[in-house]
């Protein structure tokens, strides 16, 4: 962290030195959300099959299997983070 010596700053100057010290972690924290949540996004059966380039029988065999973990909302309703389908394709690689 930087250290700011107020002693013979005006109040614009201040001012400036807070709007700046602001703004920069403002973009800190947006440039670290967008990487974090980019591949955050939330599918659907059908999406994650297709993403997979698998049936729906396959996803749900994987499922069950723990190869890859579902969500569900509301019954029967299974949602999959996207971020999480990938990190399982790598390790179904190895």
């Amino acid at each position: 962290m930087k250290t700011i010596q107020f002693l013979q700053t005006s109040p614009e100057q201040l001012a400036d030195l807070i709007s700046n010290g602001v703004k920069t972690e403002l973009q800190q924290l947006k440039e670290e959300l967008l990487s974090k949540n980019a591949n955050d996004e939330i599918l659907t059966r059908d999406q994650t099959a297709e993403l997979l380039k698998i049936n729906l029988s396959t996803l749900w065999a994987w499922t069950n299997k723990g190869k890859v973990k579902a969500y569900g909302i509301s019954g029967s309703r299974r949602y999959y983070k996207r971020s999480e389908i990938l990190d399982a394709l790598q390790e179904l690689k190895r």
